[in-house]
């Protein structure tokens, strides 16, 4: 099972490096005026975005439920930026509505706030508002890769990609 858990461990924490690069290159594109996303985002951001919602609801799940790892109250909090955002997008996709956009940016705003903070408490940094009790140390690192990859991180990558992904598709359809 030790097998799994890091196998598993390292894909994500890829995948974590992945999205934040993927949310470079969206702002890069945008602020490059190219725009040459555009055309591909217009068609499937908002598949993209529920199936990455939709993998890092269903992974957070996996951890807690499955493997046994018990969440901390940051990433119970967490969660509650991430899950409401699987729904909303299910939505939009069935509706072919893209408003849903601001209130993406809405979840995930706070939502990278709390990731980095959280992150910043694993990394040694200290807890100056306190951990929502909750039977987990907000402290302790389930997962570390590449000697800063923690879970609260690869969260923060996924809202970091979400906002920047979000204020794209704002600003090119409002052009």
């Amino acid at each position: 099972m030790q097998e799994t858990i890091d196998t598993l461990n390292f894909i994500l924490a890829l995948g974590g490096v992945g999205l934040g690069f993927a949310a470079c290159v969206v702002v890069f594109d945008y602020t490059s005026k190219n725009l040459t996303l555009k055309k591909m985002l217009d068609a499937w951001w908002t598949a993209g975005a529920l199936l990455l919602t939709l993998s890092g609801s269903i992974m957070t799940l996996i951890y807690s439920e499955i493997f046994g790892f018990v969440p901390c109250g940051l990433c119970w909090l967490g969660r509650v930026f991430l899950y409401p955002q699987v729904l909303l997008l299910a939505t939009a996709l069935y509706y072919k509505d893209a408003t849903v956009a601001r209130y993406g940016l809405a979840l995930s705003i706070p939502g990278v706030l709390v990731s980095l903070y959280h992150h910043y408490i694993q990394m040694g940094g200290s807890n100056g508002i306190g951990c929502p009790t909750s039977g987990a140390n907000c402290a302790e690192r389930t997962l570390f890769e590449f000697g800063f990859m923690t879970f609260p991180l690869m969260s923060a990558f996924l809202f970091l990609f979400l906002i920047a992904l979000y204020t794209y598709v704002l600003k090119t359809k409002s052009n």
